[in-house]
């Protein structure tokens, strides 16, 4: 079976799928000897493809190709069938013919190729003729896709003053059109607006400067628009274009300029120190960074006066007053001020030196100025308890101008509380107006004011520092925070412990007490004092055998002298406190115990109420241990059939309630599994063959059930339940012997057992018996029964 493809436009295709019938002998060896030989057909496939244009637009199906078999002897006994990708929709076949058609206008840019598979059938039997044999069937591409800028419009920069063929940018055009085949998706840029500015190479697409010098003081922005056709811009090509918007960036090309070489400013005497007097500024055509100044001054009278900064937004200088001004000893100032760029591009040197000056010319003008103190600032002191009108000290200030006007003093009038200074209005002497304590107050600080006679409104201020100085008016005394603990255990001589003083006033060269005790009292007969002699006194003791029990606390006065002019003395007392005390370095504390018996409780009293607390700490442990000893079964089963101890907690009815519990169900594992009988039907008694070996009772006879073996099961159940965990357990039977030949004498029989003994004079004991007899009666009738 072979291809026939159509003759397709601008070339001639002959593509052919073909099989060709090649003869070859096969030869067998007959038993004669003779070579018997067969023909058949040998097959084989060259395969290629087929091609069909896409954006067919004609009225009939485009045609495709035609399939043959060589099976086909034109008599349409062949049928020809497709199968594969678009079968049936997009590609059809002539069954008899085996021609292929297009039904529909095909896209190669959606789909480049389709499979397909061919197939001949006999068509009586519908067997296969041939193999079943794939093949491609190519969408050939046509020029119907505009080359395109997927991300245009873009922006581009460039730095002004760049050279020719410096690179700007570059622009990708894509299209969609099959770039193998044709010219279709060959592209050629070529620039429609830009020139002569920029150029772009035609096949890279490159952008780059075609005019040198470009300045961008002169112009910034530039519209650039490309084109990019296909068909390697052959006419009929698609195109499509962009445009790229190119700034020029700046670089430093031009130095600053000031407007003008000279400049005037007026400056009044009474401006601040470092305060903005005036401006100036220099003119750069630059932009950014390349337009930052630095302003200086350059010479020494302008700058030993003033200083320039720079204001970063306004790129201006700004000048600042470095000394206070005065009209009376000068008019006049002169600066020569320098502006120059601070980013400096080497490349531009030839243009000259970026930078450029100015001279400023300052005129200081006269102002009628406040009164001027001959400090900043004043120091004074005075003695504590001085005479109110004291004199403190004096301040004192003029009129700084020529006309040297009189100058009058007052305090601040703003400042709050009580006033302990005056001032001369005008002397300036300050005065003491209330008595003055250095323990209360070292220090004051007060504003004096000043102002002229003629002017009272210009105003000047000074701070004054007052100190008051210290005399001695305090009495010393012992400076005791905590209270003296005497050990029970202190010997005579031992010392209890070293006092100190405290005095509010201040000496100068230090401290001097003096200690001793009251000499008008009589001797102490418990403890002594000593003087150490650097302003410490030592408590000692002078006896032994301190009881807390006997005397607790003792009172000890001490007198103080200090080293003042003149000596003034105190009396302070200290309170000793007497307990038991142990040693932890070199301090001493009490132990609990003496805390609580000063709180009213007895050293018995103490014993007591911990014995008691030891006691119930003890019945709540063992309690604890009793309740935690119980141990709980570790599985608790419905389905378990070991058996347990049932402990039951109910109150009975009394002798009416005979039929609460089947009491025989907890004496022996038979009755309480095998042999569970209803309360209501009398149970068989089985008969046992043999000669009587004595008089049994019934339960006995129910009991004939080999305890030995019974408990042996039960062990081979619990050794092999593979339902439990593998744990030991205790299982209990209550069981009771057959040893003694008339049977069982307990009570736990008497419902099951019948009893040759006569219950009638149970009648005869009166109505307190009645039930009893009853129910005795009514057993026995059942037996005989």
């Amino acid at each position: 079976m072979y291809f026939l493809l159509p003759r397709l436009l601008f070339t001639v295709v002959r593509h052919t799928l073909s099989l060709a019938v090649l003869p070859s002998k096969n030869q067998t060896k007959l038993a004669n000897g003779e070579t018997e030989v067969h023909h058949r057909p040998k097959r084989g496939w060259i395969w290629n493809q087929f091609f069909v244009l896409e954006e067919h637009m004609g009225p009939d199906a485009q045609y495709v190709g035609k399939l043959h078999s060589n099976s086909d002897k034109g008599d349409g006994s062949v049928r020809y069938i497709l199968s594969g990708e678009g079968a049936g929709t997009i590609f059809i076949i002539d069954e008899v013919t085996g021609d292929i058609h297009a039904t529909k206008s095909l896209d190669r840019e959606r789909k480049t190729h389709y499979v397909l598979h061919a197939q001949a059938l006999d068509r009586n039997t519908e067997e296969a003729l041939e193999p079943k044999s794939e093949f491609i069937i190519k969408v050939q591409d046509i020029n119907d896709n505009a080359p395109k800028f997927p991300d245009g419009p873009f922006v581009a920069s460039v730095p002004e003053m760049s050279e020719v063929g410096t690179s700007v940018f570059q622009v990708t055009a894509t299209d969609a059109d099959d770039p193998t085949y044709g010219n279709s998706a060959r592209i050629v840029y070529s620039i429609l607006q830009g020139q002569p500015y920029f150029s772009v190479d035609p096949k890279t697409g490159i952008i780059r400067t075609a005019l040198a010098n470009m300045d961008r003081e002169a112009r910034e922005h530039y519209a650039v628009v490309i084109q990019a056709k296909d068909m390697a811009g052959q006419v009929g090509g698609l195109s499509g274009s962009t445009t790229i918007n190119i700034t020029l960036t700046d670089v430093n090309d031009n130095p600053p300029k000031f407007p003008q070489k000279n400049y005037q400013l007026y400056v009044p005497e009474s401006a601040q120190v470092g305060k903005p007097v005036g401006k100036i500024k220099a003119n750069d055509e630059d932009a950014g960074i390349n337009a930052e100044i630095k302003y200086s001054i350059i010479n020494s009278e302008g700058a030993n006066m003033f200083s320039i900064t720079t204001d970063r937004d306004t790129r201006e200088g700004i000048i600042s007053l470095k000394k206070p001004l005065n009209y009376e000893r000068k008019k006049t100032y002169t600066l020569h001020i320098e502006g120059m760029n601070t980013h400096i591009d080497p490349r531009f040197s030839y243009l000259g030196s970026f930078k450029d000056t100015a001279t400023l010319k300052i005129t200081v003008g006269d102002v009628d100025e406040p009164p001027v103190f001959s400090m900043d600032y004043y120091i004074m002191d005075v003695y504590e308890n001085a005479h109110i009108g004291t004199e403190v000290g004096a301040v004192t200030a003029r009129d700084p101008d020529s006309r040297n006007s009189p100058v009058r003093y007052f305090m601040d009038s703003k400042e709050e509380g009580v006033r302990y200074f005056s001032i001369e209005e005008d002397s300036g002497v300050v005065r003491t107006t209330q008595p003055l304590d250095r323990e209360d107050m070292p220090w004051h600080n007060i504003t004096v004011m000043a102002s002229e006679v003629d002017n009272p409104s210009l105003l000047s201020h000074v701070p004054v520092t007052v100190q008051v100085l210290d005399v001695n008016d305090n009495p010393p005394e012992i400076a005791a925070d905590e209270e003296v603990i005497v050990c029970e255990s202190s010997r005579p001589g031992q010392v209890i412990q070293t006092v100190t003083a405290v005095d509010k006033d201040d000496f100068a060269n230090g401290q001097r007490f003096s200690f001793a005790l009251p000499s008008q009292l009589p001797v102490n007969p418990n403890f002594t004092l000593k003087d150490n002699e650097d302003s410490t006194a030592s408590i000692i003791a002078r006896r032994r055998r301190f009881n807390h029990l006997t005397q607790e606390l003792y009172e000890l006065p001490i007198v103080v002298w200090d080293g003042g002019e003149p000596s003034l003395s105190g009396t302070s007392t200290l309170t000793l406190r007497v307990c038991p005390c142990q040693r932890h370095g070199r301090i001493r504390t009490c132990q609990g115990e003496a805390f609580l018996s000063s709180a009213g409780l007895s050293t018995g009293a103490l014993i007591a109420i911990l014995l008691c607390i030891v006691i119930l700490l003890a019945i709540v442990v063992l309690f604890i241990t009793l309740r935690r000893s119980k141990k709980e079964p570790l599985i608790i089963s419905e389905e378990d059939i070991r058996e347990n101890v049932v402990t039951y907690d109910d109150e009975g009815g009394g002798e009416e309630d005979t039929e609460a519990f089947d009491i025989i169900a907890l004496r022996n594992p038979a009755a309480a599994e095998e042999l569970k009988f209803r309360r209501d039907v009398r149970p068989e008694v089985r008969q046992h063959c043999g000669p009587p070996r004595g008089r049994r009772s019934p339960s006995v006879e129910l009991d004939v059930v080999d305890v030995h073996e019974f408990i042996k099961q039960r062990l081979v159940e619990a050794d092999m339940d593979t339902s439990v965990p593998p744990y030991d357990s205790l299982q209990t039977y209550a069981y009771e012997g057959q040893g003694s030949p008339t049977g069982s004498i307990s009570s736990l029989d008497s419902p099951g057992t019948h009893s040759e003994q006569d219950y009638n004079y149970l009648d005869d004991w009166g109505p307190e018996f009645q039930k009893l007899a009853e129910l005795y009666g009514e057993a026995d009738s059942d037996v005989t029964t």
